[in-house]
């Protein structure tokens, strides 16, 4: 039984109720009543297991966070308002000034402005590296090195990272490895290769349908004995070890971030996003054996196509014995120029023009003139992105029919 097929039962069955509404519930409430002093005093020491306030939490994101978190065999999850805010919580939950980031491979681009503009603002560095940069990677690491952070598939470069021996290094040296994940869930288990955090914008294929905007950070739990989190390195950490126990990074991600940045998911677009998790495998298992055929489709035809499952890739080999459930929903093709890039897009029939990814339908961008349009040019020669290059992100339609209109819209 492969990854996909096992989350079929696991999933359709956590979120769907055996009595009354079978649908989950959606709490739209912002605050909840505590009915009596006691109740409330304990509520808000963590005793007493019912919801604070909606900012921190409501059980529609509850049952959800539930589900991710064994998704990914973490301890537990937060989710939050978007990708982006998962991304800061789980970082500004652990950082203060003078703390260091090491970034490794191609990213989105908003995670990269993130710590190279946002995070330098408030003094906190970031050095970044390709993905096969281990000895530099090492060398990096200091006493004020907080985090190691990778995608788990390279967006859009499609150069994949070798997540355990990354995990090794940041295990060695007791520094915290945070991935994100947004692309392969169900394909990639980071906490299970040795990562402490996963994050996702649950927007993207999680949700399938472009219907929710949301995010999720997932944490392990923390350790009986040794635990990389009771250094002094984390200290600030510690007084959650002591009150949480395993729990500890679930209640600092809320403290520390959620109720102080206020990131909150709504409860609405919890629901949307379990609706959606209820027909991830199949789409997954559809989507990822797609893009293979459609590369291969397109590679065969002599157009410059991106992607790890053609033997050329520098990463085929780590792509065939690493990620034997596909990298996601993505692959690029360069175009040339950016006059060409504009034809096709314009030209397609079936691609979807937007910066989203991981929808049900396929979509399709430039990079150059959009996300990555203010980027400099050695910051976008070092994330892969040239003049032509256009990120397309394939979806649930026939993958011949795909084939044939980019061929006609490639003309």
């Amino acid at each position: 039984m492969n990854r996909f097929e096992s989350f079929c039962t696991k999933f359709v069955q956590s979120v769907g109720k055996k009595e009354g509404a079978i649908s989950p519930s959606i709490t739209g409430s912002a605050s909840f009543a505590y009915g009596d002093s006691e109740s409330a005093e304990g509520i808000f020491d963590g005793s007493v297991k019912k919801p604070l306030y909606a900012r921190v939490g409501n059980p529609t994101s509850a049952q959800l966070e539930s589900i991710l978190a064994d998704m990914d065999g973490g301890v537990g999850a937060v989710v939050t308002s978007s990708g982006m805010a998962a991304t800061s919580l789980a970082c500004m939950s652990l950082l203060k000034t003078g703390d260091e980031i090491v970034s490794i491979g191609g990213l989105f681009g908003g995670t990269y402005s993130f710590f190279s503009e946002t995070l330098s603002r408030f003094g906190i560095t970031t050095t970044f590296f390709d993905v096969d940069e281990l000895e530099n990677i090492k060398n990096a690491l200091t006493d004020k090195t907080k985090i190691i952070f990778l995608e788990s598939v390279g967006n859009p470069n499609m150069r994949l990272p070798d997540i355990k021996a990354l995990a090794d290094i940041a295990n060695e040296a007791g520094i915290v490895l945070m991935v994100d994940n947004t692309i392969t869930p169900l394909s990639v288990a980071p906490l299970a290769l040795g990562a402490d955090i996963v994050v996702y914008s649950t927007t993207k294929i999680i949700s399938g349908n472009a219907s929710a905007l949301g995010g999720a950070a997932v944490f392990r739990a923390i350790n009986e004995g040794e635990d990389k989190f009771k250094t002094p390195r984390y200290e600030e950490v510690h007084k959650f070890i002591k009150g949480m126990g395993k729990m500890a990074l679930i209640g600092n991600a809320k403290k520390r971030a959620m109720r102080d940045f206020g990131m909150s998911a709504s409860a609405y677009n919890s629901y949307l996003t379990m609706l959606g998790l209820e027909t991830l495998p199949l789409r997954m298992d559809r989507i990822v054996e797609s893009v293979e055929k459609i590369v291969k489709g397109l590679n065969e035809r002599g157009y410059h196509v991106n992607h790890p499952c053609l033997s050329f890739h520098p990463h085929h080999a780590r792509y065939v014995s690493d990620f034997s459930n596909g990298c996601g929903t993505l692959f690029t093709i360069d175009m040339g120029t950016k006059e060409r890039a504009f034809k096709f897009l314009n030209t397609t029939k079936l691609a979807t023009i937007t910066a989203n990814i991981g929808d049900s339908r396929t979509l399709a961008l430039h990079m150059a003139s959009t996300i990555y349009r203010d980027f400099d040019e050695k910051t976008r020669e070092f994330l892969g992105i040239t003049e032509g290059l256009i990120r397309v992100s394939v979806g649930l339609e026939n993958p011949q029919d795909i084939i044939d209109d980019f061929l006609n819209a490639a003309k």
